[in-house]
């Protein structure tokens, strides 16, 4: 078995999103002097399964439908590469997907008995969604929404609950920054596959709006985080030391600039997708240290 062509399979830089978000729960929990090194990491490795899983059982999916064989990879899209090549077979690919799912899925089962079963409904459906998202859900204009929720809410308000055995509202305020983050990280990422897309018959907000209108929707959603932010420390949600996530601002812009400027020109396109790869990661750290810097005022 060749460990290389595994781990580039599970496409590694990606995976870096995982932790980020995270610990923005953690971090809720924390400030709340609420925290388990054995159930953080344990539910780390949990959520990094799980994301292992999407990655992989989309590369499984979109390598049957024919759309990686349509697409031009970016750094940033089109997959790993090791199906089409020829460097694993699809069938272990598939299984090691459904193999990364189980296992992430029992330390969620072991989370509900252990720190509670309103954790159910969370893990039931980010495992819905991780399965049926290439086959069905990616045909239904919801992709982008559905990522967003897995990435933000979902995974704050896990690492927040078996932390602490309960919701609140500031996890869930805190989870919606990094939920419309990662939906827009997919949103951009489909622009240069907008054709392959299509031919498939997947369905998604770029298609159905157009590039031109999909760049100026790109731009709404960035701006939006930030009043997501302000708003919700306004209604103290909150702390107002996540007003630090303004200083990612002149990422934002260049990332934006970039995008309104070469939405139809893939080459011109890719500096504007790496900064907004940046800007993700960015933004999800400083919620974090956002939330941290509260325990200090």
């Amino acid at each position: 078995m060749d460990i290389k062509k595994w781990i580039q399979e599970t496409r590694p830089p990606f995976l870096l999103l995982t932790p980020i978000a995270y610990s923005v729960g953690i971090a809720a929990a924390i400030i709340e002097g609420r925290f388990n090194v054995f159930n953080a990491v344990l539910g780390l490795i949990g959520s990094l399964l799980a994301h292992i899983s999407i990655n992989v059982i989309n590369d499984y999916f979109d390598y049957k439908s024919g759309l990686d064989f349509r697409t031009n990879p970016t750094p940033f899209s089109g997959g790993s590469g090791m199906l089409i090549s020829g460097a694993l077979e699809p069938r272990n690919v598939y299984h090691f997907a459904l193999g990364s799912l189980a296992i992430g899925c029992a330390i969620g089962t072991y989370f509900v008995f252990t720190t509670g079963w309103m954790l159910l409904p969370l893990i039931a459906t980010v495992a819905f969604t991780i399965y049926s998202y290439t086959p069905l859900l990616s045909h239904m204009y919801i992709g982008e929404l559905v990522t967003g929720i897995n990435f933000g809410p979902l995974i704050v308000l896990g690492g927040y609950f078996i932390m602490t055995g309960r919701y609140s509202i500031t996890a869930l305020a805190a989870g919606v920054v990094p939920g419309i983050l990662v939906g827009t990280l997919l949103y951009l990422n489909e622009f240069p596959d907008l054709e392959a897309d299509r031919a498939v018959g997947r369905k998604n907000l770029v298609i159905k709006i157009g590039l031109e209108k999909a760049s100026k929707g790109y731009a709404i959603l960035i701006a939006s985080t930030y009043i997501w932010v302000v708003i919700s420390i306004l209604l103290r949600w909150l702390p107002f030391t996540t007003l630090v996530i303004f200083i990612t601002l002149p990422t934002a812009l260049k990332a934006t600039r970039g995008v309104l400027d070469n939405y139809d020109n893939v080459e011109l396109l890719i500096p504007a997708m790496g900064a907004n790869v940046n800007l993700v990661l960015s933004m999800t750290a400083t919620t974090t240290l956002g939330l941290l810097l509260s325990a200090l005022f």
